[in-house]
Formats: C-alpha cells, sequence, structure tokens
C-alpha cells in the first residue's frame, strides 16, 4: 500500500477514533490480548450503499427521515405480503413476471448508526456518496462482461444480432454460475439476502465465511508479502496486521472474470465497537474509476447461524436457459428456412 493510500486510511480511522474508544476494553479477547472477532455478524441494513442524490454531501440523517426510511420499508413489506389474487391473469408477454415472495428477503428493520447518528448512506468518499464514474477502459470491460439479464425480445434475436447471450455457461455472470458475488465479498456490504457473516479468527488467520457464494476468505495476519500476481483470485490475496485494536486488511491480485486480471487495491479495517459489534470499514483503489471510493457500516453480533444459498438448487436454471435457447435457435432457423444440422 502506497504512503497516500495509507494516510488516507488513517484519517478515516481518526474520524472514528471517539466511537472505538467506548467500548475496546469490554470487548472480548484472545489469549494472546487481542480482540477477538470469532462469532457470526447479521449486517442486514436499511441504510443504502450509495447515498440518495436528494442529501447531497449530507453525512446523517434527521429523526423525520429515520422513521420515513423504516415506514417506506415496512411499507414496502405489507404490500408484497398480500396474497395474489387466485384469478389474475398470466403476466404480459416480455413483461416483469415478478421475484421471490418477500418472505426470501432480509433488508434488515433498521439503519445503523455511529456515535448515535443515521448515516445518509454507507459510502463515504466522494463526498456525495455515490460510486465514482468509470474511466473510458473500465466502462469498455463493463460492457465486455457477462450480463445478470438480457431484455426479453421474441425468438433468437442474438442470432441477428451477433450478441452471445447464451451460447454457454461462460457467457453468464459468475454469480449466475453459481462461484462468486463479488459485492457480497470484498468489500463487504448489505445485500437483499444472506447478510449473516461468519468470522474464524486464530493468532495468524483470519476467515471471513461469506455464504453467497459459499465463499471463504482466509486473511494472513502479519505476513510480510503478498503471493506472485500469477496467484491472483477472485477475492484477491489479503494479508493484515494490527493497529492498536485494530486489524488493517490489505487485499490486491483480483481477478474480474477468469483470466482477466483486476487493478484493484482494497484496505479493510475491523474495530471493536460496543456490544462486541464491529466498525468496518474500507477504502478502494480501482483503475477502472476515475477516483477511489470508501465508506463505513457496523457489524452487530448476532447469535443466528447462515442458512445454505442453495443457488439454483444444483443450478438447474442453467441448463433450462440453455436448453430455451436451442429451442429457440431451432425454431429460428427453421422459420428462415436455414438447416438446424
Amino acid at each position: 500500500m502506497n504512503i497516500i493510500t495509507r494516510s488516507l486510511v488513517s484519517a478515516i480511522f481518526l474520524c472514528l477514533a471517539p466511537l472505538l474508544g467506548l467500548a475496546q476494553d469490554e470487548f472480548p479477547r484472545t489469549a494472546s490480548g487481542k480482540p477477538d472477532f470469532n462469532g457470526n455478524y447479521d449486517i442486514s441494513s436499511l441504510t443504502p450503499f450509495q447515498r440518495p442524490a436528494v442529501y447531497g454531501d449530507r453525512l446523517f440523517l434527521n429523526e423525520d427521515e429515520v422513521q420515513a426510511l423504516r415506514d417506506r420499508e415496512m411499507g414496502i413489506r405489507a404490500e408484497d405480503d398480500e396474497l395474489s389474487d387466485p384469478e389474475r391473469g398470466a403476466p404480459e408477454a416480455g413483461g416483469n413476471i415478478g421475484s421471490y415472495n418477500d418472505f426470501w428477503f432480509d433488508r434488515g428493520n433498521d439503519g445503523f448508526t455511529i456515535n448515535g447518528q443515521y448515516p445518509t448512506s454507507i459510502l463515504t468518499y466522494p463526498e456525495d456518496g455515490r460510486m465514482p464514474a468509470r474511466t473510458p477502459t473500465g466502462q469498455a470491460k463493463a460492457a465486455a462482461a457477462p450480463k445478470f439479464a438480457w431484455p426479453e425480445r421474441d425468438g433468437a434475436w442474438w442470432l441477428e444480432t451477433g450478441d452471445q447471450p447464451y451460447d454457454g455457461p461462460e457467457n453468464q455472470t459468475l454469480g449466475v454460475r453459481c462461484i462468486y458475488q463479488g459485492a457480497a465479498s470484498i468489500p463487504i456490504r448489505p445485500l437483499v439476502y444472506n447478510n449473516l457473516k461468519t468470522i474464524v479468527q486464530t493468532d495468524d488467520y483470519l476467515m471471513i465465511y461469506v455464504e453467497w457464494m459459499h465463499w471463504a476468505r482466509i486473511i494472513r495476519i502479519n505476513d510480510e508479502a503478498h503471493r506472485p500476481e500469477d496467484m491472483a483470485t477472485y477475492d484477491g490475496d489479503s494479508i493484515a496486521w494490527w493497529e492498536g485494536d485494530t486489524l488493517v486488511v490489505e487485499t490486491k491480485n483480483f481477478l474480474d472474470q477468469p483470466l482477466q486480471p483486476a487493478d484493484r487495491l482494497v484496505v479493510e479495517r475491523f474495530s471493536p465497537i460496543n456490544a462486541g459489534g464491529l466498525l468496518y470499514s474500507f477504502s478502494v483503489e480501482d483503475a477502472d474509476y476515475t477516483d477511489r471510493y470508501g465508506g463505513e457500516l457496523v457489524w452487530p453480533r448476532s447469535d443466528q447461524v447462515p442458512y445454505e444459498y442453495a443457488c439454483h438448487e444444483g443450478n438447474y436454471a442453467m441448463s433450462a436457459t440453455l436448453m430455451g435457447a436451442r429451442i429457440r435457435e431451432k425454431e429460428y432457423r427453421e422459420e428462415q428456412g436455414l438447416s438446424n444440422d
């Protein structure tokens, strides 16, 4: 990590010092005297990752805005819990057929607080709390990457446009392929479900178990050097060191896609706070973006355990998607008077 990055991270830490100093003496410790992070944490939260533009550079919500946030979420849940009309007709062709029922989502019941205040977003840098723009290279990579969903259109339209949405599993995202979910893994953020994280800690290693997508991040503590760049992985290579009671984790050598290295550096900080929870902060330098970005959120301890993310229950959806594409291609060729050989 370069000197500039270390300075920025240190500045963030100094801003958080009043919060961290409240409870470190009460935090459980290992036999070697370090904070004991072992356990499960529920990071579900109504606090958005990016700040709604209406708040500008404002960091915290007032009481009325906090209550409006809660009321809006409860209203959405009440609407989603309503029984469907058994006499309803089929959805409009090509339209939205809906998603899971609300039972499966876990967005939390409240936002988190820092020093008694509700942040307007998890992102705190850039100052507007929103992701920086992509560079031209970053835009090109995003456009070329597999897409989570394609617009629904009649027929095997990809045979006319030259797109390759359904050629094979390799054309699907890593998440659809049940391999890796980057947004859940590093930097870690709340998502619509599977927000329980498990930490297993020894003097030499910290493991963070991310059930979405069955991923175990292994972090080496007090290792002096990263592994070679040709050993890059989706979640990168992580080494860590203690700064007082804060564990600082530096990660590099990422893959964006198979065989596609990413020029990215992530620095995370895990600091003990009251009630045995953690303050998690992160800073990301990514060559695909015009500026760095960073933020923070609270990880409350939980007595719950992660529930299996089955991922398509054996990934039948993958084979069904590809089978449907082959049927459409066959029908298209027949309509065009072409051979299916």
